[in-house]
């Protein structure tokens, strides 16, 4: 059976239309979440809601970036804030400036975030040593942290999900 070129034109056409409409849908998602979660007063009612918006927000960074989720004692969202920028394989995190930035939020509860630009999820040493400073020093101002997720590529690693928190 021969297909002509002007169907076969017309059915890359349709595909490349149909693409362009599914990716139009699927930022219009991607916003609708950003802005769920980037408001004040949104509760973060799943694990997999704050994993796909970590995932939007750094996945794709050449460069590791760690943020904080501050959130009420009802575990509302007050605000998602970016602490600290660092290299393609590493970022320095100071506990101070943590725990300042909690104690100006009015935070009861955390969530750590940050990204591996290798796309590989899993902690490193380091990881897990600063998770452990920071458990210990929001600790002193009865502020919970609830979990840090790491997101390498579309990947990510829970910490409070592997028993780590």
């Amino acid at each position: 059976m021969h297909i002509s070129p002007a169907t076969q034109a017309r059915a890359k056409l349709e595909k490349t239309m149909m693409k362009n409409h599914e990716d139009k849908i699927i930022e219009l998602a991607l916003n609708i979440l950003r802005d769920r979660l980037r408001n004040p007063g949104a509760a973060l009612t799943s694990p997999q809601t704050a994993r796909q918006f970590l995932i939007l927000e750094l996945a794709g960074l050449e460069h590791e970036v760690f943020g904080v989720f501050f959130l009420d004692n009802q575990h509302r969202v007050i605000k998602f804030e970016e602490l600290f920028q660092g290299t393609i394989d590493s970022a320095s995190v100071y506990p101070r400036e943590v725990v300042k930035a909690a104690l100006l939020s009015n935070a009861a509860a955390v969530i750590f975030t940050h990204n591996h630009p290798s796309g590989v999820a899993e902690p490193s040493h380091a990881d897990r040593r600063i998770t452990e400073r920071l458990v210990e020093a929001l600790d002193l101002i009865d502020v919970r942290v609830l979990d840090h997720i790491i997101v390498g590529g579309d990947d990510t690693y829970s910490f409070a999900e592997h028993g780590l928190l």
